[in-house]
């Protein structure tokens, strides 16, 4: 499970689930119903991107997101941020 730290660590894998479906940003944002240019600023982990629409896109791309704070603690340390 790929820990999302902040808005880049988001945008990161939202381009890579996106791009593994084969869609494009633009394809992905006519799924969505927003701009592209929301995409492209998601994905590149502005921090400003409107949290609804961000989950919205990563449905679209076929991400689940999960609080894993309950789950059993793993045996590497914590980053730090």
């Amino acid at each position: 499970m790929t820990p999302i730290r902040n808005a880049a660590d988001f945008g990161v894998l939202l381009t890579q689930a996106r791009r593994s479906l084969g869609l494009t940003q633009r394809e992905l944002a006519l799924a969505v119903g927003v701009g592209e240019r929301f995409i492209v600023n998601l994905e590149a982990g502005k921090p400003t991107a409107q949290l609804g629409k961000a989950l919205a896109a990563a449905r679209a791309a076929g991400l689940q997101l999960a609080d894993i704070s309950s789950a059993a603690p793993s045996s590497s340390a914590p980053e730090t941020p």
